[in-house]
């Protein structure tokens, strides 16, 4: 099994800025140029969307950092741009090339099978059969968004949470949703509850979508048409959408909000005191190492996926709901946490 380094140091600003733009200026002294490079094509939504864009590049600017290489992004403002953008990078001659998110899966396996020595890794997709020049890197949200449930369920006090979704892309969106509905039903089933969720049916497939990746004010018109239901918490998986939903929440007072992909709390803290918590896809770390294994050598096209056990996805510390979150219901959280890592709890079965 591929070995994944965990970053664990603090790096400054203004230490990124300059290892990303390849060193300091201001002195005579003569340095080597970057000898690799590193390049990243968004998906819409732009690589300062707070979200699945952003930690991407987080990775890539921490790989700079340590490492001292090149990087570059080109972001996409439309579908139009995916192949346009990919083809660009492959130009300037980027030693590795990260594409981020589902909708870039088949402009880069086009890019990919053309220019077979191109290194690749794709967020949130992969292929099958695998392509020996592209790791996909997916994340297991479904682990860590059932602990959300669980706390989701545990923590209301109208007996209703709700979720919704940006695109119904399938996994890289629903696998939330499903370990959502099912993390709440078996705080049911373990307390003699009914808590409703709103939003998702993981039998059925069927649920709400706001049909974009950008819209605020669309996550604020779901967001109120959940409340209107009756649901006080809200997971919505929607990128930059959310935004509008926890600024709503953050207007009543009353309502809570779980973030996704990032840890609300620290990348959008304008609306820090409705996070309950936030479901984690550690995508930084990722591509990270996908961009140390092309540095050293180690690089193999096929497949990353991110869990509790190794860290690539967890749920964010409750911050400011701290107290408002039941000590049984964190006890709880972290036991089950356990149990899914050693195997022994199947969170599509809960027991009845």
């Amino acid at each position: 099994m591929r070995r994944w380094i965990k970053l664990t140091a603090v790096i400054a600003v203004f230490a990124i800025v300059a290892a990303a733009c390849g060193g300091t200026s201001g002195t005579t002294e003569t340095t080597s140029e970057p000898t690799f490079k590193a390049c990243e094509v968004t998906d819409t939504g732009g690589v300062d969307d707070k979200s699945f864009n952003q930690t991407a590049w987080k990775g890539v600017l921490d790989a700079a950092a340590d490492f001292g290489i090149e990087t570059k992004v080109l972001e996409s403002q439309s579908e139009a741009d995916y192949e346009t953008n990919i083809n660009s990078l492959i130009g300037e001659n980027c030693d590795i090339i990260i594409t981020v998110g589902f909708l870039l899966g088949d402009a880069t396996k086009k890019a990919a099978e053309a220019n077979p020595d191109q290194k690749f890794a794709i967020v949130d997709f992969a292929y099958d059969p695998a392509l020996p020049n592209v790791l996909g890197l997916v994340f297991n949200t479904a682990e860590a968004a059932f602990l959300a449930g669980y706390v989701a369920a545990g923590t209301t006090q109208t007996g209703t949470i709700g979720t919704f979704g940006g695109i119904n892309i399938g996994g890289p969106v629903t696998d939330f949703m499903d370990g959502y509905v099912w993390g709440a039903r078996y705080y049911n089933s373990q307390n003699g509850t009914d808590v409703k969720v709103l939003g998702w049916d993981p039998e059925a497939k069927d649920g709400l979508f706001v049909g974009n990746f950008e819209s605020k004010d669309d996550g604020r018109t779901m967001g109120q048409s959940l409340i209107d239901e009756g649901a006080d918490i809200i997971l919505p998986v929607a990128g930059p959408v959310g935004q509008g939903t926890a600024a709503l929440a953050q207007e009543r007072g009353d309502v809570g909000v779980i973030g996704v992909d990032t840890d609300w709390f620290v990348s959008i803290p304008t609306y820090k005191e409705v996070y309950v918590t936030s479901v984690m896809k550690n995508m930084d770390v990722a591509v990270y190492n996908a961009i140390k294994e092309a540095m050293d050598g180690t690089f193999q096209g096929g497949l990353f996926v991110g869990t509790l056990e190794n860290d690539g996805v967890g749920i964010a510390p409750f911050h400011d709901w701290d107290s408002k979150v039941p000590a049984d219901v964190k006890a709880a959280v972290e036991d089950l946490k356990s149990q899914i890592i050693a195997g022994t709890l199947d969170i599509q079965q809960p027991p009845a």
